[in-house]
């Protein structure tokens, strides 16, 4: 079975870090790109950033330019995003989606959310 789990989310106060892992399983993982997605209340769902099956092509939403950084291990089937001088506008909770296609990862084309595999998300709070 297909899964996605994600942990490493929690509070942390502005300029703070966090860094969250996906962990996969259940599917060929050098055949699917990988991204994070985020919802904060109020606000739509955005894409945050994305990650080719090679590696290769990495995609980072506007807000997280210079800040965030996407990474994935072969070895292990996990993919990182390091996330630096967070801001409270970074609050929400991100999930960790898969799928063949790296035009819907990066969130330029919409599936309604219905990836090839999702994960149930992970809080990330930062506030003073």
């Amino acid at each position: 079975q297909a899964r996605l789990v994600e942990s490493g989310g929690g509070s942390v106060q502005p300029g703070g870090s966090l860094r969250l892992t996906c962990a996969t399983s259940g599917f060929p993982f050098s055949s699917y790109a990988i991204g994070w997605f985020r919802q904060a209340p109020g606000k739509e769902r955005e894409a945050v950033s994305c990650i080719s099956r090679s590696g290769m092509s990495i995609n980072y939403a506007d807000s997280v330019k210079g800040r965030f950084i996407i990474s994935r291990d072969s070895a292990k089937n996990t993919v990182h995003l390091q996330m630096n001088r967070l801001q409270p506008g970074d609050t929400g909770i991100y999930y960790c989606v898969a799928d063949e296609s790296y035009e819907a990862v990066a969130g330029r084309i919409s599936l309604d959310f219905n990836f090839a595999v999702r994960g149930q998300g992970v809080q990330v709070t930062v506030s003073s």
